[in-house]
């Protein structure tokens, strides 16, 4: 008998460990994984009941994101209204109820919510519950500039694409615009209206943050900084341009192919925009030199904006859908690669930073387009600063590559996106495979001297070039926000 009833008290006891540590782990260690999970209609249903921050362009009046107030079954809650419409609906996002969230409003949900760890934000949540009254969350003020950010989407208009702008200094996102946009009040309604493509283009795609294309002649700033950092080459080295560059045993074409420029110095070559010079270079220092140095400026690296991160992808080298790093320059064609084609593949963010690393002489700061997050009693809850990431480039080198980059705008493929002060740019046009039809792009800073800022624009499927597309729209925009 007293085995029989020792055996049942250790599967009693066995029980109740179980339960113990079953119950443990749901509410102690699962229960924030579960309350992160998009589809957990409960919390978010929850989370209509708090009065949620509002978001606003950098001049702190332009409403980004705002609450309307509905009664529902005797209970107030909040939802969100766009104001702004699709002016910044990448960055922003949306909250929606059977949708969820996206942008800004997924990525700091736990401080629109008053949610969030910060002790003020702890203390003040706490107290609202306490009294009952409603729980506000914390106002996010982003680094949009609306005039330029407008302006930028006005001037991409009917085509896909997609154009940023950068603080070199500090790393502001001033201006981020793809193209098409959509309208994020039609989510939650309306989604099919919102989702359907416009001039063939499909408008939810962030194509700043997760746009892949072939950078072309603009990566030529990437090699340039390569070839000085190897020490092989300075802004005078000597080359001899017969149209073409030999490789594998193939001739690589100038994209220009009228006559060859014959003798030319690294300077000339990149104001004219030279691929045999490039390609030559490319052979000369090897492909993963290249590379080594397309990694100081962030490439093969997600961007680190505030934004979710299955809205950023990572710039490099692409082999079937997957970023690929070679073991050695038997995988790849250093030639191509050295002039932007190859297997390449950048976003619009990553240029951007890369025109802004040589406008700072060399250093790579952390982009970021949340300025400030401020609590209801106006309080602020966090406010960015500066960081830097890396020494993309010698600080003597950046220089070099800021004066060629001058000469491309002052006198070369660039003309047309020149300012009434010292613009320095590289222009883009990579093949895209269909005849006639290329990826054209522009990166660009200003002033040269004191660079306020850098740019990127890419534009799809254009029968021109980076020169007389995408230069055009970044003057605008440069000129928008330099005034």
């Amino acid at each position: 008998m007293n085995r029989q009833i020792t055996r049942v008290a250790v599967v009693a006891l066995i029980l109740l460990a179980s339960l113990i540590l079953a119950t443990t782990y749901w509410q102690a260690y699962a229960a924030p994984d579960l309350a992160d999970k998009q589809d957990n209609s409960i919390q978010r249903v929850a989370e209509f009941t708090v009065k949620r921050g509002e978001i606003y362009a950098a001049d702190g009046r332009t409403l980004l994101a705002a609450n309307k107030v509905e009664k529902v079954a005797g209970q107030t809650l909040y939802f969100r209204t766009y104001p702004s419409r699709g002016l910044a609906a990448h960055i922003v996002g949306y909250s929606t109820q059977v949708r969820s969230r996206a942008g800004l409003e997924r990525s700091e949900n736990d401080f629109l919510t008053g949610s969030n760890s910060n002790l003020n934000t702890v203390v003040e949540t706490t107290l609202d519950k306490l009294r009952g009254a409603t729980v506000e969350g914390n106002d996010v003020y982003t680094t949009i500039r609306p005039g330029a950010q407008r302006m930028a989407l006005n001037a991409l208009g009917g085509r896909c694409g997609a154009a940023v702008a950068l603080e070199p200094r500090t790393g502001k996102v001033l201006v981020s615009v793809s193209s098409p946009t959509y309208d994020p009040n039609l989510i939650e309604d309306n989604f099919a209206a919102a989702a359907r493509a416009k001039f063939g283009c499909q408008p939810l795609l962030n194509r700043v943050t997760a746009g892949l294309y072939a950078p072309g002649s603009t990566f030529k700033v990437v090699t340039g900084a390569a070839a000085l950092d190897s020490g092989e080459f300075t802004p005078e080295s000597t080359f001899v341009d017969p149209g073409y560059c030999e490789e594998y045993g193939k001739r690589v074409n100038n994209y220009d192919t009228s006559a060859p420029f014959g003798g030319v110095n690294l300077v000339q070559a990149m104001q004219f925009s030279i691929n045999s010079v490039f390609c030559n270079i490319g052979k000369a220092i090897g492909g993963i030199e290249i590379l080594d140095a397309s990694k100081r400026f962030g490439f093969y690296s997600v961007p680190p904006l505030e934004t979710p991160v299955n809205e950023r992808s990572a710039s490099g080298l692409y082999d079937k859908g997957r970023l690929f790093f070679p073991k050695d320059d038997t995988q790849i064609d250093p030639g191509r690669l050295a002039f932007g084609q190859e297997r390449m593949l950048v976003t619009p963010l990553q240029m951007a930073m890369v025109s802004a690393a040589i406008a700072n002489g060399g250093r790579v700061m952390r982009p970021h387009v949340v300025d400030r997050i401020v609590a209801p009693d106006g309080t602020v809850v966090v406010r960015q600063k500066p960081d830097e990431l890396a020494e993309a480039a010698e600080a003597d080198h950046a220089r070099s590559l800021a004066e060629m980059m001058e000469r491309v705008v002052c006198c070369g493929t660039g003309a047309a996106g020149k300012l009434s002060v010292p613009t320095a740019g590289k222009t883009g046009t990579a093949e895209t495979g269909i005849r006639g039809r290329n990826t054209t792009w522009f990166i660009a800073f200003a002033p040269v001297e004191s660079p306020r800022v850098a740019v990127a624009v890419v534009l799809e499927r254009q029968s021109g070039t980076g020169g007389s597309t995408a230069a055009p729209i970044a003057r605008q925009i440069m000129q928008a926000l330099i005034g």
